[in-house]
This record gives structure tokens, sequence and C-alpha cells, in this order.
């Protein structure tokens, strides 16, 4: 479709190069970059800069939806806690079907940077922590160049634009496991401990790494920040078509005709990312569903496509906004052989320490294969439905084990009679299908 928007409407990717290569300091300062930052710490009180985020709706783009400014609000103030807090950029990104901070990082690393800063003074950090997912070594590099050049340049470091006001970004390569992109976890990754969650209370931003007050935000989330600073909060609310602040970057995955990411407003319906931007599906296929939000996201039928992408609206049909990224499952897909690949990756990840994500996810998994290959009864399909019952967040340390159970709560509830199907007929019935046509 024709894209009629302007940079201004895409605060997060109106500037990406073309050709897909990393804007450098000059063409990002050229574009306004890093005037944000000077506008904050040269005329802005820092409460301000919160005050701002807050009105602005800007709600945490990494999954759980938090909204920002009461984040950066609850971090502890007071002379104790002078230069002894910590802002940490969560580039993790292990979630099934993410890709979209990957673009961002890669695209344009100094809206990153300046957000990060930003975001460090508004909470009082003078120092910041990059945490980048191990496989994305394209992004390490470009980040860790941009840093090189911000700090050459007077961005960070030292009296920032002449002001009172210290940062420093270290950048920080994961572990390569799923669980380090939960907060607490990835915190302890940071400290060189295990990467495990941490129990709550306390939390984060009262005693987060190394027990200093910590502040933890999604690569997305501190990248929308800059454009807040710059132009206000009632416009980054204008920019949505829900009553949600600004835009997302909205990806899909899936046998659609053209994978990929855009900006678009907050509010943006399924059906128009798919069949718009994403070209609708191959030939001969047909939506059957989608998971909105990625991989721990519960199943949004083909009847409720119409569905704004925003936290409100997916709430309605049983389902969350996530990160944004959506897993089409077509009609030759079988809806338990994905949940017994999604399931198989979180049984994979659990970090080993609550039993009902290490051994319940366990379990989970061989029944799922079991029932796939035709070897499954009916009283397996019962256990399931008793995993989703007890695997529950009171019941855990983190929400990997809970978020793994959403697709599979909503596939038992939508696809039921796929599942008897397989214990029925002792097989997987659109591969035995296949197996006839051919």
């Amino acid at each position: 479709m024709m894209d009629k928007s302007t940079p201004a409407d895409k605060p997060l990717t109106g500037h990406l190069r073309a050709d897909g290569r990393p804007l450098g300091l000059g063409e990002y300062v050229k574009n306004g970059g890093y005037g944000a930052l000077r506008k904050a710490v040269t005329s802005m009180a820092s409460a301000e800069v919160t005050d701002v985020v807050t009105q602005s709706r800007l709600a945490g783009r990494g999954g759980a939806g938090f909204p920002t400014g009461r984040k950066w609000g609850f971090a502890a103030t007071g002379p104790d806690y002078a230069g002894a807090k910590y802002l940490v950029a969560n580039g993790d990104e292990m979630e099934p079907g993410a890709f979209k901070d990957r673009v961002l990082m890669e695209g344009n690393p100094h809206l990153l940077l300046e957000g990060m800063a930003i975001a460090a003074y508004a909470v009082g950090a003078a120092t910041a922590y990059l945490f980048i997912r191990a496989e994305y070594r394209k992004s390490d590099q470009i980040m860790r160049r941009a840093i090189a050049e911000a700090r050459e340049a007077g961005y960070l470091g030292k009296r920032i634009f002449g002001s009172g006001f210290d940062v420093e970004i270290i950048p920080h390569s994961s572990a390569g496991r799923y669980i380090c992109g939960e907060g607490s976890a990835l915190l302890n990754a940071l400290e060189g401990e295990r990467p495990i969650p941490r129990h709550k209370p306390p939390h984060q931003t009262s005693a987060g790494l190394w027990s200093k007050p910590t502040v933890v935000n999604n690569v997305e989330t501190l990248c929308c920040v800059p454009a807040i600073i710059t132009n206000g909060a009632h416009w980054f609310i204008d920019l949505a078509r829900s009553g949600e602040g600004g835009t997302k970057l909205y990806t899909v995955s899936g046998r659609v005709n053209r994978p990929g990411a855009w900006e678009l407003p907050l509010g943006t319906s399924i059906r128009e990312l798919l069949e718009e931007y994403a070209g609708g599906m191959r030939t001969g296929l047909h939506v059957t569903a989608v998971l909105p939000g990625g991989g721990s996201t519960g199943f949004v039928l083909e009847k409720d496509l119409d569905t704004p992408m925003d936290e409100a609206s997916l709430r309605q049909v049983g389902s969350r906004l996530g990160t944004g990224t959506i897993i089409v499952l077509d009609d030759q897909t079988c809806p338990v052989g994905m949940l017994h690949n999604l399931e198989q990756f979180y049984a994979q990840e659990s970090c080993g320490w609550c039993t009902p994500c290490w051994q319940g996810l366990h379990w989970v998994r061989e029944l799922l294969g079991d029932i796939e290959g035709g070897r499954g009864t009916m009283a397996d399909i019962g256990l399931l439905q008793w995993h989703v019952d007890l695997i529950k967040p009171e019941h855990t340390f983190c929400d990997l084990a809970p978020g793994a159970m959403q697709p599979l709560e909503s596939g038992l509830r939508h696809f039921y009679s796929d599942f008897v199907a397989h214990v029925r007929e002792h097989d997987c019935p659109r591969r035995a299908a296949g197996r006839r046509w051919g």
C-alpha cells in the first residue's frame, strides 16, 4: 500500500536509511538528534521529564505494558541515593517471533542512546547498562561503535551540555538464555550471578542492581522518549488511534507474503497489518488465528482480526499486546504442532528455579509430543488443562511459565476438536491428509 506518513509521524523509524545501514552520528544530529537530551538537561528538572513521559501515556513495549513514567517515579529518591542508581535498557529480545528491537538498534543506534541518557537523567542515574541478546552480534557491534561516537562528541560522559549531569552507558552481551530477559534475572546476569528471577518484594526500583534503585526499560520504550521530550505529551497521544499513546513497531511472521516490521499508530488493527502491510497470506493459504504479541500471548481467531492492536482491545478478545509481534497460524499448519513447538522452547529455556516451571513445562512438552505423534489419550488433554489451571503467576517466581500457558490455554479453548482428532485418529489429521493428497 502507499505509505503517506512523514518522519514526524514515525518517531522510531522515520529516519532509517533505505539501504539498511545504521545512521551515523552526523546524520542523527542533522535530523535533530540529541536535541531532546539538550532540552532535558539544560531546561527541565528531572521530575518534569518524568511528568511529561507520564502524561504521554507511554507504556512499556517489552511485553508487560506498564506505564513508563510511573515506573520512573517509583525509583527511590533522596540524598542517600545520590549517584547510586542505575538504568538498564533490556535488549535481550528472545520472545518467539520478536525482532523489533534489533531493527532499532541496527538502524538508529543513537536514538536508543539518547533515550537512555534522558531516562537516566529523569531517574537520577549516572550509570546505564545496555543488555543485548547474545545472538545479536551485529547489534552489539553497532551499539558499541555508537557509544564511542557519542562519548567522543560529548553526548555521554561528564557535564553533558555544560550541565551538572554525568552519564556513562556500558554495553553488556547476554549469556544467551530466554530467562535473561526477565527483569530481575537480567540484573543477576549483569552482576555475574546465575540468571534466575528474584523474590519480590523488594522491587527493582528500590533494590535492583547491586541492591541499588534500578529502572529497567525495553529498547523500543526508551526509543520513544526523545520525541516525547521534543514534541510534548499531547503530540505523542495524538499519534495513536486509541487512548494509549504513540506509535508501535509491529512485526508479522508466518506464511504471509511480506513478513516484516512497520511503525504504525498504536491501535492499528490486526487485519490491516496482515492484509495491507504483510501482503496477505501466501497463495492457497488462509489465516486461522494469530498470536498477536509473540509466543506467550493467547490466540486471536480469524473472526476477530478487526481488533485494534492495543492493550485494552486485545484483552477484550482474550489476549495481550505483548511485544506486538504477530505470529500467524494458517489453515494448513496444525495448532497442536505449533503449540508443541512453542512449549518445547519454553521448557528448554526454564531456568529451573521453581518446580511449576521446570517440571510443569517439561510435562506439558511431553504431553503435547504424545498427542501430536498419535500416542495421546483423552486423559492427556485433561492433564494439559490441569497444568493451565495450576501454572499461574502467584505460583511461580516469574512470568515465564504462566506466559507459556497463555497460548496453550487459548489453544485448548479454540482448537479442542483438533486435540480430540489427534487422539481418536492416532495421528495428526493435517499430516495424514497431506499423505492422502500426496
